[in-house]
């Protein structure tokens, strides 16, 4: 088991020619560094991309290091040993799908392959076969309805209300405030100063000229942590006066500088789950959170309604912002019809929220029922990648 960001590092041709060293991958004269600790070296001209846009796989080069990287580093086995169960978006196209089916078995030459949907495995890994997937992540948030281990494509319903929204928020924040948001690795060393005074704090000498895109992805790490231990979603709709009480929370930046934050830590994250009232949305028609899933579920039949108003399950590392599912619990009891049960199913590990679909997979590949379903070698050869439609729901 290994996790690593889809993030990766990049070095153009022209850039390749002056490095010399271990940790990376080569892809057609492009260096790739993947993995946590190669992304977070300073390099000269290293770009920061992802394989994935809109949680579909775009850059297949980039997306096909990566899998050389996970074979070679982690698996560290021949391909052709291992059957590959992969997780997918909910809107993966059909030519995708079959593109990736071809990659895995005649490039890695792999026994057998399955594709499952993200929200299905999610249900699967919180022992439901049926349940309304809330999965809120970085980019955006969803909701599922997943009846019997199928998708109910009609009632996918997307909003852009998520992790990077909130952590523009707090860029925002940061600027009103007129904090600078120094990543680690631009300091050498800082000293202790009182709260709220200027940070005092030393700058590296001879850093290297990082892309633009890098030195975002490093202050962003930087806004995540911020966002984890100061954020905090309000368990009634957001007040002034409520806020205000509030204990403040203490945080201090890589550089040094430290200070109290008080109603702002209910402030930005309200835009979750009440857009109306954020600044920069001004008539906008996005949904809260709390909206997503009834809309949802008032998009699917009936007669399935009560399943998934008695599952909804929550996942996805936006969630983990404290007193999110207590907000959304009681958003959702207000609005459930009185002839329906409620539950919300949210487990209480970070890793189970961030990781679900691989848990998910990982109980449904060992499930003897499962074994009839892979796509085997000699299905693959006798009927192409057409029969990724017709195995893999």
């Amino acid at each position: 088991q290994a996790d690593f960001p889809t993030t990766v590092g990049l070095l153009s041709p022209e850039e390749v020619a002056l490095e010399l060293d271990g940790d990376k991958d080569k892809k057609g004269g492009k260096v790739y560094y993947i993995d946590t600790n190669a992304l977070h070296v300073a390099r000269e001209g290293m770009e920061v991309l992802s394989p994935l846009k809109n949680g579909m796989i775009e850059d297949w080069e980039c997306f096909q290091a990566i899998l050389d990287h996970t074979y070679g580093k982690h698996v560290k086995s021949e391909p052709g040993l291992h059957p590959v169960l992969m997780s997918e978006a909910p809107w993966n196209t059909r030519a995708k799908r079959e593109k990736l089916t071809e990659l895995m078995f005649e490039h890695y030459n792999i026994p057998a392959f399955f594709l499952c949907k993200t929200a299905v495995l999610t249900a699967f890994a919180n022992g439901r076969s049926t349940g309304l997937v809330l999965d809120s992540g970085a980019t955006h948030t969803t909701a599922i309805p997943v009846h019997d281990g199928y998708i109910l494509q009609q009632g996918i319903v997307k909003s852009p209300l998520a992790g990077d929204f909130i952590s523009m928020q707090c860029r925002e924040l940061f600027q009103e405030m007129n904090i600078d948001i120094v990543p680690p690795y631009m300091i050498a060393a800082k000293e202790p100063v009182r709260e709220g005074a200027p940070p005092n704090w030393k700058k590296k000498e001879k850093l290297p000229q990082v892309s633009k895109s890098w030195h975002n992805y490093t202050c962003n790490e930087v806004i995540q942590d911020f966002q984890a231990s100061v954020l905090q979603v309000s368990d009634s709709p957001y007040d002034e006066q409520v806020a205000a009480q509030m204990p403040t929370v203490h945080y201090e930046m890589p550089n040094g500088y430290n200070t109290d934050y008080g109603a702002e830590r209910l402030r930005i994250p309200e835009g979750l789950f009440d857009p109306s009232n954020v600044k920069g949305l001004s008539g906008n028609t996005m949904l809260g959170v709390g909206h997503v899933v009834t809309t949802s579920i008032g998009m699917c039949d009936i007669d399935i309604r009560p399943g998934l108003y008695g599952s909804v399950i929550v996942t996805g590392g936006n969630t983990l912002l404290q007193g999110f599912t207590d907000r959304l619990n009681r958003e959702l009891s207000q609005k459930t019809p009185p002839s329906m049960r409620l539950k919300l199913i949210a487990s209480n590990s970070t890793m189970e929220r961030r990781f679900s679909p691989w848990i998910g997979g990982s109980i449904l590949a060992s499930l003897g029922t499962f074994q009839q379903m892979w796509i085997s070698k000699q299905e693959y050869e006798e009927g192409g990648k057409q029969c990724v439609e017709r195995k893999c729901p």
